[in-house]
Formats: structure tokens, sequence, C-alpha cells
């Protein structure tokens, strides 16, 4: 058996920790939906048989009806293909979701918070999901008695640690003895084991840096091939660039006194990001002063602003 696991999509996420620029979070927006189609192109050119998707597929507070009607096309493209999703926290099963008001293509399985088991003839594909914003019970317990015989495989979204987010023991995981692990809610690709967190589909902001994709595998007599995809072709990276903090001495910068400071300069696909520039008042030996700002990378000089330090001049900027 082939198949696709991918989590953590957070469609129509507003994407506030990127930028306040607008413009950047549309963008964004439109970059996690062509991600999306990737995936299903993806599906079809390699005639996959299976798609797994392990929760927060999108944000139920900001999710959007044509957001959604999008989706659902992409599904009724891959007819053949076997769609599992269990709900996570973002976007958990609740009675006016879209998971229950939605009309989804024929081939599109959504869990519940109880453990479900589907047998196909090659498989049998357990999973379950969040029905509420948290979820604290065990539910590997209902689970037992696997078919050796066939490819069992465990989808559903939740933390290896001990969380209000379907906490579940990597002990007991490996007790169950699946074949694979379709696991959601951790950002951060972790596959070195058939327990698999294929971390979000793109990043969703500078704390999620590197590459984002999907998890390719297949499963033949047993033993289990895997590979990470690209999916994501933003490139969002981190420089700690120098900030000079220039003294004004009779509305003249002196540039003899300055002070020089690091801060996270946020860059999408070469273009720079810099949220915002942060420095309260500046107090020397009690006395507010002026200053500037000058990013050394753009080697211009930032607009003057007031600023408070004390009387040895530390302060911090934050982006």
């Amino acid at each position: 058996m082939k198949f696709v696991h991918i989590a953590d999509v957070h469609l129509d996420i507003p994407f506030k920790t990127i930028s306040d620029r607008a413009d950047l979070g549309t963008k964004r927006r439109l970059e996690q939906r062509q991600a999306l189609k990737d995936v299903i192109q993806f599906i079809k050119e390699n005639n996959i048989e299976y798609l797994f998707i392990s929760g927060d597929l999108y944000e139920n507070e900001y999710i959007r009806e044509s957001s959604i009607e999008y989706l659902n096309n992409l599904f009724k493209e891959i007819p053949n293909t076997k769609i599992y999703i269990a709900p996570g926290n973002h976007d958990p099963n609740i009675k006016n979701s879209y998971y229950n008001t939605f009309s989804w293509a024929s081939n599109v399985k959504i869990f519940t918070n109880r453990v479900e088991k589907v047998e196909n003839s090659d498989a049998n594909i357990y999973g379950y999901g969040f029905n509420d914003f948290e979820m604290l019970e065990n539910k590997l317990e209902e689970i037992e008695n696997l078919d050796k015989n066939k490819i069992n495989i465990l989808i559903t979204h939740g933390d290896l640690s001990e969380s209000i987010y379907n906490p579940v023991k990597k002990a007991d995981l490996i007790e169950k003895d699946f074949d694979y692990i379709a696991l959601g809610h951790i950002h951060k690709r972790d596959d070195k084991t058939n327990i698999v967190y294929p971390g979000s589909l793109i990043s969703l902001g500078f704390d999620e840096l590197g590459e984002h994709g999907m998890i390719v595998g297949e499963i033949i007599n047993k033993e289990l091939n895997k590979k990470f995809i690209k999916a994501d072709n933003a490139k969002l990276i981190v420089i700690q660039s120098p900030i000079f903090l220039f003294f004004m001495v009779n509305n003249k910068i002196n540039f003899k006194s300055h002070k020089i400071f690091y801060v996270p300069y946020k860059v999408i696909n070469n273009e720079a990001i810099l949220k915002c520039v942060k420095v309260d008042k500046v107090y020397i030996n009690s006395k507010e002063v002026n200053v500037l700002l000058g990013l050394i990378d753009e080697s211009v000089l930032k607009n003057s602003i007031d600023i408070i330090l004390n009387e040895n001049i530390r302060g911090e900027i934050t982006c």
C-alpha cells in the first residue's frame, strides 16, 4: 500500500506572527492552498491509495466555507484515493463544524472521538480525533487484537508528552505494534521511526524554520519505506542583524556615540520583514534623549524616536 501523510495545515490561519502587513498574510494563505494542490497532484501522478490527515486541517475560528469548498474539490480530484481525517484541537469535530455540516466527497472519512476501525482489503485503518478543543482521555486502551496478517495503521492528533491535547505515551504506541502511526500536532517533523509527525505542511511562522511538506510511504510485506517531500516553496529565515543606536546632540547625529543591538531580521523569500522595531524611551542620567535607529543591512537610518534606557544605557530592541 502507498500513502501520503500530512498534518497541521491550519487552513485560513491569519498568519499574524509573520507580519503586520496584511498582504503577506494573504500571500501565505495562497501558498497554503498551492501546497495542498501540489499534494493532490502528487497523489494523482503516483497513484497513491491513501491520504492520511492527522488533524488541524483548518482553523475552526477563521475557516471560510469557500476554503472548505476548495479543499473538497481537491479531494474530488482523487476519487480512487481513500482519505482519512482525524480532527485536532484546532479543527475539532464539534456539532457546528464543517466536518458535520458540509457534504464531503465520497472518498473522505472523518473520524470522531471514538476509536473506529475501517477494514480495507490491504489494511485496517484505526483512527480517532477531537470532538472538543481538549482531549484528556487515553483512547489507546480501546485498541486491541490487531490482525497481524494485515497492515495496521493508526491515525490521530496528539502529544507524546503530558498535555491536554490527547497525551499518548510512546511506549504504549510501540506496544500496540502498528505498522505506521500517523500523528499530528507537533509542527516540527519527526520521522525517525514508524511513529511519525510530518510537521506542518508549510511554515506557519518564524518559529517554524526549515523545510515543510509531506511524508510519502509504502508498506510491502510489512516493511515500511518512507521519505519526506517538500511542499513549502517559501524560504523563511531569521538573521541576527545589527542595529545602530545613534544619539542626537543638538539635533545632529553624534556618530562617535552609539550602541549596537542585535535583533531578529526576518526574511521571507529574500524579502526583509521587520515586523516592528520597538524601543522604550531613553533616559541618560535621568534626562530624556532622542535617538535614531539604523539597520546596517539597509544602511538607512530609521525615523527619530524617543527611548528610555537607564544610566548605563541598557535597553532592549524587539521585533
